[in-house]
């Protein structure tokens, strides 16, 4: 509970008056003193009634890209007997206060608000609690309270379409990937006999049959995994406008389109990071798309950044919109990790100008991985590329989605 201006010049008269009143003896001076610390009194037992309110709020949509349209509506009910007068209600939006009319709001009748989240940046965006100042009616007191709780909005990376994905050297059996390879454990189909094939392969029952050799056509069943670093050390990304690391920001990006497109053509994916961030470890409800690191058909892993296992139901979009530059972390500790754990056959690896400099050690990975692709923000010069990796280098997203496309072999 505060005391305004008011208050205190009504408070320090009400002293005065009792004092003076006392001392000379002065009937009218103690009895205006009197009025002056009873009304004071009657000022905070009105300000420390607490009005009864439910607060409930949507965001629409809880998840966007960046720049896209996101609106909160936020309903406020007074749930108590009385009239909730000389009630100044606002809500905290990010960086922004927003108010929110409940002056005089009758009982049982309900006030909403709607506004925009800002989604200029990515992030999340912590929306609410409401918080709601009473004031007595002669404005001596006020008193602050906070109803209901937070609501996060996710402002997701945005996404530039990728109209091919490396797949290494995993291969699917239902045909969602071409060059399957041949000579595996697992049964597919039945063809006739070529010159060189090995007998061993002949199904003799069905040569029988038929009349002619057949052989048994085997493949592999195992689906590619894509396993997406990011850096996102400090030291990666050294440049910064307005506090915001461009080159970081297109590195999630690419991320983003990488993973969105490995998704789209059924292909499980790891999202890893070079640093290890708390903030890219949200809790929150599970839900389609949002269950842990590892995006795959049928649900998911949970590979968290740091070779850590993720606790909490967050998609690979979500990290990334939660994710920040740490100082911890060096891309040496992260390379031997993805040398130990081996999470997939081909390896996308985003850096920053900073990070050029440590690319020897996303090379030594080659034989871990049979596909590593490299891709450097925001490098004022073209990046040299290693024996057996494909080098990217692009200013954002949308020339590294260009020049990704511009790939012809992985």
């Amino acid at each position: 509970m505060g005391i305004t201006a008011r208050g205190i010049g009504l408070l320090v008269a009400a002293v005065l008056l009792l004092g003076a009143g006392f001392r000379f003896a002065y009937p009218e001076l103690t009895l205006l003193g009197a009025a002056a610390g009873t009304a004071l009194a009657v000022a905070a037992a009105v300000a420390a009634r607490r009005p009864r309110l439910t607060v409930h709020r949507q965001a629409e949509p809880d998840r966007v890209a960046r720049g896209e349209p996101a609106t909160m509506t936020l309903t406020v009910r007074n749930a108590g007997r009385l009239p909730a007068a000389s009630l100044l209600a606002t809500d905290r939006c990010g960086d922004r206060v927003v108010p929110v009319p409940v002056l005089r709001l009758r009982a049982g009748a309900d006030t909403t608000a709607r506004y925009e989240v800002p989604t200029s940046r990515r992030g999340v965006v912590p929306v609410g609690p409401l918080r709601v100042t009473r004031r007595d009616p002669l404005g001596l007191l006020v008193l602050a309270r906070s109803y209901g709780g937070s609501v996060p909005v996710w402002v997701h990376p945005r996404i530039h379409p990728l109209s091919a994905v490396p797949t290494g050297a995993g291969r699917s059996l239902d045909g969602r990937v071409d060059a399957v390879p041949h000579g595996s454990i697992t049964f597919d189909s039945l063809r006739e006999y070529v010159v060189g094939d090995e007998l061993r392969r002949v199904h003799w029952r069905t040569s029988a049959r038929v009349g002619e050799l057949m052989v048994r056509e085997n493949v592999d069943t195992s689906l590619p995994r894509i396993v997406v670093l990011v850096d996102n050390r400090v030291a990666a990304h050294p440049e910064r406008v307005a506090g915001v690391a461009e080159s970081f920001e297109s590195a999630c990006e690419a991320a983003a389109s990488v993973v969105t497109a490995a998704v789209r053509d059924d292909l499980p994916v790891v999202l890893v990071f070079v640093a290890s961030d708390p903030a890219a470890e949200p809790a929150g409800p599970a839900g389609p798309g949002r269950g842990g690191a590892v995006a795959q058909p049928g649900g998911g892993g949970s590979t968290g950044g740091g070779g850590a296992t993720d606790r909490h139901a967050v998609g690979p979009l979500d990290r990334l919109a939660a994710v920040s530059l740490a100082g911890d972390g060096t891309l040496e500790a992260a390379a031997a990790r993805l040398r130990r754990d081996r999470l997939g056959d081909t390896l996308v690896v985003l850096t920053g100008p900073g990070g050029r400099d440590d690319l020897g050690h996303v090379g030594a990975l080659r034989g871990a991985y049979p596909s590593v692709v490299v891709g450097v923000f925001g490098a004022a010069e073209p990046t040299p590329g290693g024996a057996g990796l494909v080098v990217v280098d692009a200013v954002d997203g949308a020339a590294f989605a260009a020049e990704w496309d511009g790939v012809r072999r992985w």
